[in-house]
């Protein structure tokens, strides 16, 4: 006989029954978080044994906020987003039995933090145009390419990789997806410095690297569907984050305004509250389309969530220099770095105004994402292409 998954009612019982059980201040962080995990009080929408109790997902807030009000230690998601945002629901929805269990739960606790191997110098807007082989091996699979722009790859344990294992058939159609193990032999890491002067961004060069065919997910061919669920996942994951009024960047300026009269202008009190304005709806808009994905998984919508947070990012952070004057000129270090986490709040404002730049890049560009929405969202015709009938092997390179 099936039972009911549990409500809010339920969900803070049991949430007030493992705080009973597991004072915060008394474990260690990792044996608390993965105490939680096997609670099911991880990621409450996932199935239980695998972190949830398969409870609704839009009350995944309220327990995340008990458990932060309880001082509960975090797993530190600046440092895993790829991981939590994206890896984590492609493995559900595509893994076995066997790589759910193996990989949900070290990811969740923050063990074991993931990478994304998609983008390559010839593949970037176009990822289906990807170049990187696999080529079968018995049990196992050999690995040859390049990719690039991977974020942390330096910090991951694991990658999700898509590769090209058919080059006979139309581009979509000959792609297969991985799980890569980033210590393996002939996988190198090389940084790539951006205009803040660190290196938070790789370059991935992959090496007769093995990779066993356990680790594949979804079947050989598929690879193209399965991008597409972690790529429509990244997005609500970059744009449609839960987020409390005026955190992120537009927290910053308007504490900034709040904090230092003499900066103000007319003309600045307009501009900060239109961005302030811009920011609320796009907030709300990220709340609603939450409350659409309780109901499957996420669709092209998320692609209009990051575009309008790159949009907004890059807009706000302008607004700051604007503001600070001679003040926001300044830099605080070009220190060549490879940080361990990725975090604009507590930065400097020079550094929040360069490092948007690769928002309306990362995660999708922004052109791309326009044509998303165009075609999946509005309706519209899509865009002419040649090349969808024609092999891999065939197309101009």
């Amino acid at each position: 006989m099936s039972t009911a998954p549990p409500d809010a009612d339920e969900l803070s019982r049991r949430v007030g029954e493992f705080l009973a059980a597991h004072d915060p201040s008394a474990l260690e962080p990792l044996d608390f978080l993965r105490a939680r995990f096997d609670a099911g009080l991880a990621w409450v929408h996932y199935p239980e044994g695998l972190g949830g109790l398969g409870a609704p997902r839009h009350l995944q807030p309220a327990v995340d906020r008990a458990f932060a009000e309880a001082g509960a230690p975090t797993n530190h998601p600046e440092r895993n987003g790829i991981g939590l945002g994206m890896a984590a629901p492609t493995i559900l929805a595509f893994g076995t039995e066997e790589q759910k269990r193996r990989f949900l739960r070290p990811l969740w606790t923050g063990e074991e933090v993931w990478c994304q191997l998609f983008s390559e110098p010839g593949a970037g807007s176009d990822l289906a145009a990807l170049a990187t082989r696999a080529v079968r091996d018995g049990d196992a699979w050999t690995v040859n390419g390049q990719k690039v722009w991977t974020s942390m790859a330096h910090e991951a344990r694991w990658a999700i990789l898509v590769t090209r294992t058919d080059p006979d058939v139309p581009k979509h159609r000959g792609m297969t997806y991985f799980v890569c193990d980033m210590t393996a032999p002939g996988v190198e890491v090389r940084p790539l410095r951006q205009i803040t002067g660190e290196a938070e961004f790789n370059e991935v060069f992959l090496t007769d690297v093995r990779i066993p065919d356990e680790h594949r997910l979804g079947e050989v061919g598929q690879g193209w569907q399965v991008s597409t669920t972690t790529l429509m996942n990244e997005r609500v994951a970059i744009g449609g984050s839960a987020a409390p009024r005026e955190s992120g960047m537009i927290g910053v300026v308007a504490a900034l305004w709040r904090d230092r009269p003499e900066l103000r202008t007319p003309g600045l009190h307009d501009a900060v509250l239109r961005a302030w304005v811009e920011t609320e709806a796009a907030r709300l808009t990220g709340a609603r389309l939450r409350q659409q994905l309780t109901a499957g998984q996420p669709g092209p919508e998320g692609s209009g969530a990051k575009l309008a947070f790159a949009k907004l990012n890059q807009e706000v952070s302008g607004l700051e220099l604007e503001l600070l004057g001679e003040d926001g000129l300044r830099y605080d270090d070009w220190t060549m770095r490879r940080p361990a986490e990725v975090d604009f709040t507590r930065r400097s404002p020079g550094y929040r105004y360069l490092r948007a730049k690769g928002n309306s890049i990362e995660g999708g560009t922004s052109e791309i994402l326009r044509n998303i929405i165009a075609e999946r969202v509005l309706g519209l015709p899509g865009e002419i292409r040649v090349d969808k009938d024609v092999a891999w092997k065939d197309l101009p390179k």
